[in-house]
């Protein structure tokens, strides 16, 4: 049961970079930040990686000045495709602080 809540707790902190357009994810930063969440994390997968980027930039810059990028993690994903293919991603993680 402890574990659950950690898991909620770590899922609400974060937000995942997709084809949306760039200001929607930095609307979600911002308002985490303001909601009282001292850190957040940024994370894409693939060609939304810059994305996320920018999105940690334009937040950082533009609406939460102050807050500072306390980590950037990078990594790769195996991905079972439909055909039943394995194929590698590149994914980010970037952590906000304020």
């Amino acid at each position: 049961m402890a574990e659950e809540k950690k898991k909620e707790k770590a899922a609400e902190n974060m937000v995942f970079v997709g084809k949306k357009p760039t200001m929607s994810y930095v609307l979600a930063c911002v308002t985490q930040l303001n909601n009282g969440m001292n850190e957040i994390h940024i994370k894409a997968r693939g060609k939304s990686i810059s994305k996320a980027v920018d999105v940690a930039e334009i937040t950082r810059k533009r609406f939460a000045e102050g807050s500072k990028i306390k980590s950037i993690d990078i990594g790769t994903d195996e991905i079972t495709t439909e055909s039943g293919d394995k194929i590698n991603v590149s994914t980010i993680d970037i952590q906000l602080a304020k």
